[in-house]
């Protein structure tokens, strides 16, 4: 894959889940395109790639990404509801990586830096796939199994299964980059042992299978991740 569009894609992913909270996502949806919250967030995905690049000459490319951006968003923002609220969210991403391809192709991708650091091809795929494995996985899990979720008060530490998917998704990465794929099983295994007590005591069919799919969504992810990242980095 080409440095460049590993930047690119860097770069969205950093600004569209990592420096965007939720207060900014619920403001932009109450307030559409009157919210401060959107334009800001537009421009930070700007900075992003000038920061990723580390050069001037990127500025055509930045505002092209920048304004489609916009344009995405806003029109998920306007036609977004409570029962397309999912779709809506694949097709926003499924579209901004799109206008990333499309760009990065009208330009060839060509964009040379000074600092060597940053032209290591193989190094920025290990960070993009690791980053994709954090918050972008633990949101598109979410809301993939958004409808199967038992409707029962919370009784864990908030956020909890979020961070734990996070370290499950970035332990199955690392121990597959390095060839231990045996390792993978003893952390399925260690999970379901600490699972297994809660599931018991919930004594809920519908929490099983949430949990069942959750996991395995979150294992599918990061396994496919660590082995695209080692096919491009054969």
């Amino acid at each position: 894959m080409e440095l460049a569009l590993i930047k690119f894609l860097t770069a969205h992913i950093l600004g569209d889940f990592f420096l965007q909270p939720d207060e900014w996502v619920a403001e932009k949806e109450l307030k559409k395109l009157r919210s401060a919250k959107l334009y800001i967030h537009v421009v930070i995905h700007i900075a992003l790639i000038f920061l990723l690049f580390f050069d001037t000459n990127i500025w055509l490319q930045a505002l092209l990404i920048g304004a489609a951006h916009f344009v995405v968003d806003a029109c998920k923002l306007l036609f977004q509801t409570s029962k397309n609220r999912r779709a809506w969210f694949f097709t926003d991403q499924l579209l901004h990586v799109l206008v990333i391809l499309g760009i990065w192709l009208a330009f060839n991708g060509n964009h040379k830096i000074d600092l060597q650091v940053l032209q290591d091809e193989k190094a920025w795929i290990y960070v993009l796939g690791a980053l994709f494995l954090t918050s972008p996985a633990a949101i598109v899990i979410k809301v993939a199994i958004a409808r199967f979720i038992p409707s029962k008060s919370s009784i864990s530490l908030h956020n909890a299964g979020k961070f734990i998917g996070i370290l499950e998704r970035l332990l199955i990465y690392l121990f597959i980059v390095t060839q231990h794929f045996e390792a993978v099983g003893f952390l399925l295994a260690a999970k379901s042992i600490f699972r297994f007590g809660d599931l018991k005591e919930g004594n809920e069919l519908k929490l099983t299978e949430y949990v069942l799919i959750g996991t395995l969504l979150s294992f599918g992810i990061a396994i496919i991740t660590a082995l695209a990242v080692i096919q491009f980095n054969p």
